[in-house]
């Protein structure tokens, strides 16, 4: 039969011999105090493992719809700790997005903000603010001032990718045959403005430069019957004004079809240029004695970057 276990009060041999073992290898000394957080912390989570797994997650803390939207969005909100925001409405294809944005990032980090919200690629954006945003100045640079109206001008890639290729190549074509045709400073129908000379009062010209839109109408310009015509970007209604002494034209930018331009002869620092809007050439609205450094501005505002004319 088994022997029975020690009696009460009386240690089993080697036991006091195993304590001295443990004793010798591992000496007690005091914890330091990350030791010892480290160990109360690992204690703290080991202990409430179980009951935080039979607890309901807790709920989100009310907050302003909009704010939460705007960091959803793509917008770090500790990214901006300390930088001065601005108060921004974006507006894109009848749709006003209400942001908050650092008044020192430049017109690129713009742009991939915008991407954020509607999707629209960095590439195919026209950001618009008295003018085309450059992508390497800042809005500070720019003057943009908190509650200013952003307009943006574009297609996703989905509408790129849809546009009609054998379209394009007509458009091509027809371009095509247009160089080989004569100066239309020197056709007869323009011929007969031009040789009115400039105008006294046209603006400016500085040629070799290319510069933003001004923050006034473009005037002093002839059109086709010799009248006096101005040209009014407004940007916030996505229009161009065109007036004249008789009436004023508020046309959307995107009824218009194409612009072209060509330098006058004998005065390459002026440009005379036409809005086609209509289906052919005969819907040409012509202005003649553009100043040469606004020409690309103005067929980038009406036209945008991403357009294939």
């Amino acid at each position: 039969m088994a022997a029975a276990g020690a009696p009460d009060g009386m240690e089993e041999p080697g036991m006091d011999t195993e304590a001295e073992t443990v004793a010798t290898e591992a000496p007690a000394r005091p914890l330091n105090c990350v030791e010892a957080e480290a160990a109360a912390g690992a204690a703290a989570e080991d202990s409430g493992a179980a009951r935080g797994s039979m607890q309901p997650a807790p709920a989100q803390p009310p907050g302003n719809p909009a704010a939460q939207a705007s960091v959803s969005n793509g917008e770090d909100a500790g990214g901006c700790a300390g930088r001065e925001l601005v108060d921004l409405k974006i507006i894109w294809n009848k749709t006003k997005h209400d942001v908050k944005f650092p008044l020192d990032s430049t017109g690129s980090e713009l742009k991939q903000k915008i991407h954020s919200i509607t999707g629209l690629p960095p590439a195919m954006q026209k950001v618009m603010y008295k003018g085309l945003v450059p992508e390497d100045k800042t809005l500070r640079e720019i003057k943009v001032t908190s509650g200013a109206k952003i307009m943006v001008v574009g297609s996703t890639i989905n509408d790129v990718l849809a546009v009609n290729t054998p379209k394009d190549a007509a458009q091509q074509d027809a371009k095509a045959e247009e160089n080989k045709k004569e100066p239309l400073c020197r056709q007869k129908q323009h011929r007969k403005v031009l040789d009115k000379g400039k105008p006294e009062d046209v603006m400016p010209s500085v040629k070799g430069a290319q510069e933003r839109l001004p923050t006034v109408p473009l005037s002093g310009m002839y059109n086709k019957s010799g009248g006096k015509v101005r040209l009014t970007f407004k940007l916030e209604q996505d229009q161009l004004w065109i007036g004249t002494k008789e009436r004023t034209e508020k046309l959307p930018m995107g009824s218009i079809k194409n612009v072209v331009s060509e330098p006058i002869e004998g005065h390459e620092d002026y440009h005379m240029m036409a809005f086609q809007l209509g289906p052919t050439e005969a819907s040409y609205y012509w202005v003649y004695w553009v100043p040469t450094q606004y020409v690309d501005a103005i067929k980038d505002t009406v036209l945008g970057k991403w357009q294939y004319f």
